[in-house]
């Protein structure tokens, strides 16, 4: 048991075995389902739910714990972050965060509300699509904050671009900022995300 905890690779498929299993149980327990677009709105929502958790989990890593321990660590130690951890993180980060977005415009498409999400329900009655609306437009500022800010300067300051050496702490300086940013607009999209599907 030791051996097959300690694999995430092993882990991680018998996670995804297990849901294979809990699904056909559920989809034969009440006779079976069509593969039609509540089924896929289903499905493409539970992706949306798995690479959230990633792309916020990693965004709170980094800001409730990685970046406030940095100072706490020698500069011998620091290599193992900047060199090993950090851009491992900043990977899963980034492409949790386009599949987040991928996923949740699918999601809307499926169930009809794309344009009057991003119209922020005007013309359409409010409610849920306005607050479908807020979700979706602050996940496209925060992915847009990833890939366009935190990304770009976090090569500089990791090194994993050439950059002189005075450009380090300007580019982590604009990558903090922006990832504070992101952090101060995801309680306000998770409510918006939730409110969404619960209160209306």
């Amino acid at each position: 048991m030791n051996n097959f905890l300690m694999s995430l690779s092993k882990v991680v498929h018998a996670s995804l075995a297990l849901a294979v299993l809990l699904f056909l149980f559920l989809f034969f327990s009440e006779g079976g389902m069509a593969f039609d677009t509540i089924f896929w709105s289903w499905l493409f929502r539970y992706f949306h739910v798995i690479a959230g958790v990633m792309w916020i989990g990693l965004l709170w890593y980094l800001n409730f714990v990685q970046i406030p321990s940095m100072p706490k660590i020698t500069d011998e130690q620091k290599p193992a972050i900047t060199k090993v951890i950090a851009p491992a993180v900043l990977f899963w980060f980034r492409w949790a965060a386009f599949a987040t977005i991928v996923t949740g415009l699918i999601v809307a498409y499926l169930n009809g509300y794309v344009h009057q999400a991003m119209t922020l329900g005007i013309g359409s009655g409010g409610g849920k699509n306005t607050a479908i609306g807020i979700g979706m437009w602050l996940g496209l500022i925060m992915a847009f904050n990833v890939w366009f800010i935190i990304w770009p300067n976090q090569k500089k300051a990791l090194g994993i671009v050439e950059v002189p050496p005075e450009e380090k702490p300007v580019a982590l300086k604009k990558a903090v900022m922006a990832s504070r940013i992101n952090t101060l607009l995801s309680l306000p999209m998770l409510l918006s995300m939730v409110a969404a599907q619960n209160l209306y």
